[in-house]
């Protein structure tokens, strides 16, 4: 399927997903979020998403410029930009049942560093920097980022990247814990992919599951982290990838498994 927006590429295992708007830095319309969305729900057997953008920059943030977020009433417009186009494809983000890989070179500024972290590993460039720069312009940040810098960083530091709206360069962002990994500008494709790669060879439904427990158990106490454990572990071991994995494992090879 082709969009206005982005591109759509299945690479074996792995949909690649490139936000295609090089000449705005990706800055990212309402529309391309749906477009995301729309590409994620159609995942036809893929066992992992690789997100990153066309040319100098991963994404330079929301697409104001134009009227794309609607004049009149701007405060109601970005509103309903965020709350029925931006947050939903976030949302299914985290509840996707295979593993994500961003791949961010340049800025990631706004909604576009929201998407980036959005991923269970977000791989940067040595080019790459973060920024939540809303303060500058008086406003706040969103898509999600009040929930997730605070848990990748820690108040204080996400006090800093929002309240002072300076860029966080790649080498800090590592430093800070809040990426994966930083890379060579020439190996960021290749490295990604790599990842995603690895990822999509695993046992997809015990990852899926994964990622899906690492976020609830943030919102809950123990012992019900414990409980949502035990009803994950019971859905894994149902799975053709786990009957795999015990075969290899006692027959000391590597398993191959099928995602299922």
């Amino acid at each position: 399927m082709s969009y206005a927006h982005i591109l759509s590429e299945r690479r074996g295992d792995v949909l690649v997903l490139t936000l295609n708007r090089p000449g705005r830095l990706n800055a990212a319309p309402p529309a391309m979020f749906v477009e995301l969305r729309e590409a994620m729900a159609a995942l036809d057997g893929a066992r992992a998403v690789l997100i990153a953008g066309a040319g100098r920059a991963f994404c330079s943030g929301a697409d104001v410029g134009g009227g794309a977020l609607g004049a009149d009433n701007p405060g109601e417009a970005t509103f309903e930009a965020l709350t029925k186009r931006y947050n939903p494809t976030l949302a299914a983000i985290a509840d996707l049942p295979v593993p994500i890989v961003s791949a961010v070179r340049g800025p990631a500024a706004g909604i576009g560093c929201s998407l980036a972290l959005a991923a269970d590993f977000c791989v940067a460039s040595e080019t790459a920097y973060f920024l939540q720069a809303f303060v500058n312009i008086g406003l706040v940040p969103d898509g999600g980022a009040s929930w997730m810098l605070p848990r990748l960083i820690g108040r204080a530091r996400a006090a800093e990247m929002t309240m002072l709206g300076e860029r966080v360069p790649a080498a800090k962002a590592l430093d800070w814990g809040m990426i994966h990994r930083v890379v060579a500008d020439d190996a960021l494709d290749t490295e990604a992919f790599a990842l995603a790669e690895r990822l999509a060879r695993g046992p997809t439904v015990a990852l899926g599951l994964m990622r899906r427990g690492l976020t609830h158990a943030l919102e809950t106490d123990y012992a019900t982290a414990m409980q949502a454990e035990a009803e994950a572990q019971r859905a894994a071991r149902g799975s053709a990838d786990s009957e795999e994995g015990g075969r290899a494992f006692l027959g000391k090879r590597l398993p191959a498994f099928s995602g299922h």
